[in-house]
C-alpha cells in the first residue's frame, strides 16, 4: 500500500513539474512569449499570441523592443498597445479554413 502511494506522489510531482513547462508549436506562439517577456507582462501572454499571429512578427518585436528600452514608462504593456495601434503596423493576411458545409458542395 505505501509502495502505491509512493509512486502516486511521484506522478504528481511529475506532472507539476510537466505543467509548469512551456509547449511551444508554432512560431507565432514564441513570438508572443517573447513579447510578453520583453514588455514584462506575462499575465496577458495570450494576448500578445494573438497579436503575432495576425500581425506582422518583426514589425512587432522591434516596437516592443523600443517601448521596453524606454525608462519612463509605468505600464509597458498598455504602451506597446497605443503604440502598435499608431504605428499601424501590417497585418499577415489570414487564410480562413474551408468550412464543413462548403467541402459537402
Amino acid at each position: 500500500m505505501r509502495s502505491i502511494e509512493k509512486e502516486s506522489n511521484k506522478y504528481l510531482k511529475t506532472l507539476k513539474s510537466r505543467s509548469q513547462q512551456s509547449r511551444v508549436y508554432n512560431s507565432h506562439q514564441m513570438t508572443g512569449l517573447i513579447l510578453a517577456e520583453t514588455l514584462k507582462d506575462l499575465r496577458y501572454k495570450s494576448l500578445y499570441i494573438k497579436l503575432a499571429k495576425t500581425h506582422d512578427n518583426g514589425q512587432l518585436i522591434a516596437l516592443a523592443k523600443d517601448v521596453a528600452e524606454r525608462k519612463d514608462i509605468k505600464n509597458a504593456g498598455a504602451y506597446f498597445m497605443k503604440a502598435m495601434k499608431a504605428s499601424n503596423i501590417n497585418k499577415i493576411p489570414f487564410k480562413a479554413k474551408e468550412s464543413r458545409e462548403l467541402r459537402l458542395l
